[in-house]
């Protein structure tokens, strides 16, 4: 039943990460009496950071990469200074997860603050700064995102996006 409703169990996801996030984002309100001798300001209290996220993704997310890919504990992490960005993970089912190791797709990764699409840098002698071999089970694999410019920064939320995979809602590290 799951795999026929794939489309629905995708909205779903997103819709309890974006739920969760705006639960996250709500401060109790403080309505307390001015003290003796002080007025009340008509100014309203200092902005707090709207875009505050949590680096481990919600239960069902978890779920939803791990029954739909095959994969776990999703990573974004800034490397040499913030000029690359290394994204990684770990593989459960090598079947499910061969679509992320397949190098006939380009995997891209989008800064939602920045609204930048980085790709993966071919270096000369190297290749790909990927894993291209066939995953294995217990093993995990990795990828680095060109971020040449600093556009992307530590806290910033990026989406990787590898064929039909579809991570979205990482938080930089």
């Amino acid at each position: 039943m799951w795999n026929s409703c794939k489309w629905f169990r995708e909205r779903f996801v997103v819709g309890i990460v974006l739920a969760g996030t705006a639960l996250a984002q709500q401060a109790p309100s403080s309505q307390t009496a001015p003290a003796a001798g002080k007025t009340a300001s008509a100014e309203p209290p200092a902005a707090v950071n709207q875009y505050v996220r949590h680096a481990n993704a919600p239960r069902r997310a978890r779920l939803y990469y791990g029954l739909d890919w095959g994969v776990s504990g999703l990573n974004v992490k800034s490397v040499e200074s913030g000029e690359l960005l290394r994204f990684s993970y770990h593989v459960d089912d090598k079947d499910k997860a061969a679509t992320l190791n397949d190098d006939k797709l380009e995997p891209y990764l989008v800064g939602e603050r920045s609204h930048v699409k980085l790709t993966i840098p071919s270096l000369e002698k190297v290749g790909q700064l990927r894993n291209k071999n066939t995953p294995e089970n217990g093993r995990s694999y990795w990828m680095a995102f060109s971020n040449k410019g600093g556009y992307v920064k530590k806290g910033d939320i990026v989406t990787v996006v590898i064929g039909k995979f579809r991570a979205t809602g990482l938080v930089v590290q």
